[in-house]
C-alpha cells in the first residue's frame, strides 16, 4: 500500500501537511527528506570559485531543495524546513511506538501549515505535539511557549518533541515537564 505521506503534491503537502500511519511510513518521508540534503550536497561539492559568492547564492539563489516537496528553495531554507520536518517525522515515529491505537497521525510541522499542531492522531483527541530544533530549547522561549500552548489542550496526551545537541540522545525529559506535558528529545 502507498503511503499518503508519500503520495501527495506539493499543493496538497502545504494545505495540509503529512498523515504517517506506520513506523515504515516515517522512513519513508525520512528517506525524502536524506534525498533532498543529497542533492544540495552534490551542489556544494560542486561549487568552485569565490568563496562570498557560494554564500550569496545559498542565501539568496534556489540552489536547495524543499525537504519533502520536489521544490526549489535558497539553502538556508532548505537548512530551516529540513529540521522542522525530520523533528515531526521523528517525533511522528515515537508517538506510533508509544500509541499505535491513534491510528497514525497528521504532520503539519511549520508556521504555514492549516492545523493546530504539528502533529495530530488520527484518532481525535488522542494525542497531540508541538516539535522544534534549536541549539537550546529555551532559546527564544520556544520551549516554553509549546508548554502554554499545550497546556490549554484537551487531547489525551500532549507532548513537545524537540533536537538540540545539548540533549543527544533520544529520551523523556521530565525536568523540563510542566502541567501534564510530556517533554521529549529525538534523534535524528
Amino acid at each position: 500500500m502507498t503511503s499518503q505521506a508519500l503520495t501527495l503534491s506539493p499543493a496538497r503537502m502545504k494545505e495540509s501537511g503529512a498523515t504517517v500511519r506506520s513506523v515504515e511510513d516515517a522512513d519513508r518521508l525520512m528517506a525524502l527528506i536524506r534525498n533532498s540534503a543529497a542533492r544540495v550536497h552534490d551542489w556544494i561539492a560542486a561549487q568552485a570559485g569565490d568563496p562570498l559568492d557560494m554564500l550569496r547564492r545559498m542565501k539568496f539563489d534556489p540552489v536547495g531543495f524543499h525537504p519533502v516537496e520536489d521544490r526549489p528553495l535558497n539553502l538556508i531554507e532548505q537548512i530551516n524546513q529540513t529540521w522542522t520536518y525530520a523533528v515531526a517525522v521523528a517525533a511522528a515515529r515515537q508517538l506510533l511506538l508509544l500509541h499505535p491505537e491513534a491510528g497514525g497521525f497528521h504532520l503539519a510541522p511549520g508556521a504555514h501549515m492549516a492545523r493546530e499542531l504539528d502533529i495530530m492522531s488520527e484518532a481525535q483527541g488522542l494525542g497531540g505535539a508541538e516539535t522544534f530544533a534549536a541549539v537550546d530549547p529555551r532559546n527564544n522561549n520556544k520551549l516554553a511557549a509549546d508548554l502554554a500552548k499545550l497546556a490549554g489542550r484537551t487531547e489525551a496526551h500532549r507532548y513537545v518533541f524537540f533536537l538540540s545537541p545539548r540533549f543527544p540522545r533520544a529520551a523523556r525529559q521530565p525536568q523540563l515537564e510542566r502541567e501534564g506535558v510530556q517533554v521529549w528529545s529525538i534523534e535524528v
